[in-house]
């Protein structure tokens, strides 16, 4: 069956979003490079990953690297069992290089997931697609 990593790149490379819910705590937290504050709970970030499958054209995963790595919650969260997936994929006609840092609970489910990507022209063009898509979707009021 493989780790939870091979089986949430598995889920996304296939745009199954049930897949990927199943590999996620109920009080997971998702940063993203385009917002400050963390989505949080399984529901907000289910619905960003819609978008996000939408989002995306021509998304892979290229690589990846495992370890352990200090949580979000701060110096006395702790660290936690980790996996950095190195991805690549276009919006809106921006080629974007990006990783994954997924963060593990004592199950083995996602708890922490941190989106960083680059460019900055391909940051911009992402936030823009992506709160299109959560606006079309009613999970955020339009600004």
């Amino acid at each position: 069956m493989g780790t939870t990593a091979d089986r949430f790149k598995a889920a996304v490379e296939a745009k199954e979003l049930d897949a990927v819910e199943e590999l996620f705590t109920e009080d997971v937290c998702l940063y993203s490079p385009v917002k400050f504050t963390p989505f949080e709970g399984r529901p907000m970030v289910l619905g960003l990953f819609g978008v996000l499958l939408r989002t995306f054209e021509d998304f892979r995963y290229v690589g990846e690297l495992t370890g352990s790595a200090q949580t979000a919650a701060g110096p006395d969260g702790g660290s936690a069992d980790s996996t950095v997936l190195i991805f690549r994929a276009t919006v809106n006609g921006k080629e974007i290089h990006g990783i994954d840092l997924l963060q593990f609970d004592e199950a083995g489910r996602i708890k922490e997931f941190t989106v960083m990507v680059r460019p900055q022209s391909a940051v911009h063009a992402l936030g823009e697609a992506v709160l299109a898509g959560l606006v079309e979707d009613g999970l955020v009021p339009q600004a």
